[in-house]
């Protein structure tokens, strides 16, 4: 009789170990999950088939009450963190080239803005938006309006003399 708990015990025990493992460590299916999967179910027929009726509910229920107090012991515990991925990022974009542009100077345009594009101004390729979303082609002449966090906001360079207002006459 002590025997046999001890072996019920001791299969309960390991198939937790390595449902946990497998859960935690080797995610997938693998043999972890299998040999975990094996202990549990062959440790709680152990048990009905040796035990009784009433020892196979108590391991049953005590199986069941273990997997999911260790598996959220393990969940809240600090030791989980050393192993898991973390989304924090401490990185952030080099825009310092911009501080070589102002506000009123020229360039042109590298590509086409509809309405983002690269643009060259004082001899730096930025990224570079159009003002009031206007559609710019590639190799015209463009004006700095604003200068962003890590972008310009740019228009038409208008020739001189040019009216962009026309009138009917």
């Amino acid at each position: 009789m002590a025997l046999d708990l001890l072996i019920v015990v001791a299969l309960i025990l390991l198939g937790i170990f390595f449902m946990l493992v497998e859960i935690f460590l080797l995610p997938g299916i693998s043999i972890a999950g299998f040999a975990g999967a094996v202990c549990l179910i062959g440790g709680i027929v152990y048990a009905f088939l040796f035990l009784g009726s009433t020892a196979g509910n108590i391991t049953l229920a005590a199986s069941a009450a273990a997997m999911g107090g260790t598996f959220f012991w393990l969940l809240k515990s600090k030791s989980l963190r050393k192993i898991s991925l973390e989304t924090h990022i401490d990185s952030h974009v080099d825009c310092s080239d911009l501080m070589k542009i102002t506000v009123g100077d020229t360039g042109i345009a590298l590509s086409r803005l509809n309405p983002i594009g690269r643009v060259m101004v004082n001899e730096v390729s930025v990224e570079g938006k159009s003002f009031n979303g206007e559609f710019i082609d590639e190799d015209e002449e463009i004006e700095v309006v604003r200068v962003e966090s890590c972008h310009i906001l740019v228009k038409r360079l208008e020739a001189p003399g040019s009216n962009p207002i026309q009138h009917d006459t």
